[in-house]
């Protein structure tokens, strides 16, 4: 099980700008694939980017060209940057490992973008 702590949302203006951290534990955590999810306000779960353990990122369709996922294995982070948001970006954006580990979920960072 690895322990999660998501940060960096806010509320801001569409077309800005955030960066989301999280914060793993686990010594296993550099073998493994970490993804963002977002759980939007209608309760749809989706997993917005994921990057695999060699740091190759995949995006959703609604993620490409707009933001940007990295990780830190020396210091079990992962980060997304978040550019030219949307007010469809709205979300509680939470860190995960894909698939999903159910039992490791954490509080997740809200993001609300206002037009």
């Amino acid at each position: 099980q690895v322990q999660l702590v998501e940060s960096g949302g806010g509320s801001v203006q569409a077309g800005r700008s955030l960066r989301l951290s999280c914060q793993a534990s686990g010594s296993i955590f550099s073998i493994q694939t970490m993804g963002w999810y977002r759980l939007a306000p209608d309760n749809q779960r989706e997993l917005v980017g994921y990057i695999t353990p060699s740091g190759s990122p995949v995006y959703g369709e609604s993620a490409k060209g707009r933001f940007t996922i990295s990780r830190d294995n020396t210091k079990n982070m992962i980060y997304f940057e978040m550019d030219s948001l949307k007010p469809e970006d709205t979300g509680v954006y939470r860190c995960n490992t894909v698939p999903p580990d159910e039992d490791s979920w954490g509080q997740g960072t809200q993001v609300t973008v206002s037009s």
